[in-house]
């Protein structure tokens, strides 16, 4: 990476929409489940996404020891992680003003093995909680052999910037009066009821903390 470290994540387009607040970050960074990762390999740009965990001051990312990204990660080249959330949909009186209510963060830095024993079963830990809280207390926790088969590596939350759009179009104002529809519609994930492994075994019950939150199923 060449240049000024702030050359990459600082906001120029609408600098308005732009944050650097570590609150504002973190939410976004907490609530997306998975952000693609950019790095390069072989002289070639290359982006993959994956899952990933804030834990603390650092995003974790796991895997296979195996996994190329991992491990180009690993031997110290740059990485670029993106994340974004749709809020909605804006819809302007005229074509060009159109756009998107969203939130999303990029973050730039180099990775480092998370190598520490306590530090590796917390964010395994983290990874879990975050897709269900709850889940890591319910289900078979990582065997040695799985243990020492997962790669994790954190980034530094030190190089990032938050860019959010949010309420109604932005129209000209020789536009104002066509009769054209403007606003928002709103955008949002919703998780279905559970649905049952066919090879659950008689009387596995849906756990509370998935019923509280999803159904029965």
């Amino acid at each position: 990476m060449t240049g000024r470290v702030e050359d990459f994540f600082e906001v120029r387009r609408h600098a308005e929409r732009g944050s650097y607040e570590r609150s504002v970050i973190d939410a976004v960074l907490d609530e997306a489940m998975y952000c693609t990762v950019g790095f390069v390999d072989d002289d070639r740009p290359v982006v993959i996404p994956t899952i990933h965990v804030r834990v603390g001051d650092t995003v974790v990312l796991h895997g296979s020891p195996a996994s190329r990204m991992l491990r180009i990660l690993k031997g110290g080249a740059p990485c670029a992680i993106a994340v974004t959330l749709l809020d909605g949909l804006v819809l302007a009186r005229s074509v060009f003003n159109h756009s998107m209510n969203y939130r999303s963060v990029v973050l730039f830095g180099t990775a480092t093995p998370i190598d520490d024993p306590e530090r590796k079963l917390e964010a395994m830990r983290g990874f879990t909680e975050k897709i269900l809280p709850g889940r890591w207390g319910d289900a078979r926790v990582p065997s040695e052999k799985e243990f020492r088969g997962t790669l994790m590596l954190g980034i530094p939350i030190d190089a990032a910037s938050a860019k959010m759009r949010s309420g109604p179009p932005s129209d000209e104002p020789e536009d104002l009066t066509l009769p054209v529809w403007a606003g928002v519609i709103p955008l949002r994930t919703v998780a279905g009821a559970p649905v049952p492994s066919p090879d659950l075994p008689p009387g596995v019950e849906v756990p509370d903390y998935l019923r509280r939150q999803f159904g029965d199923g």
